[in-house]
């Protein structure tokens, strides 16, 4: 499992979850959105540019490494 707080969202994945690679994104305890990190799509909720923004620096750092094929 990973976990890190970002910008008052916490994003999560979980490595051997089910397909396609995905984040959950939580702020104030709440699921906002699962996002598909592979096809670039949400799966559940809604993202807005912000949390996109995020998503995007985290993958660009490798933070979803474990989950991704590269």
């Amino acid at each position: 499992m990973g976990k890190i707080r970002r910008g008052n969202y916490i994003f999560v994945w979980f490595i051997g979850d089910h397909t396609p690679p995905h984040v959950h994104v939580y702020r104030d305890g709440r699921l906002l959105a699962k996002w598909d990190l592979q096809n670039g799509l949400v799966m559940e909720g809604a993202v807005t540019a912000k949390i996109l923004k995020l998503i995007t620096e985290l993958r660009d750092e490798g933070k979803f490494n474990g989950i991704l094929k590269n």
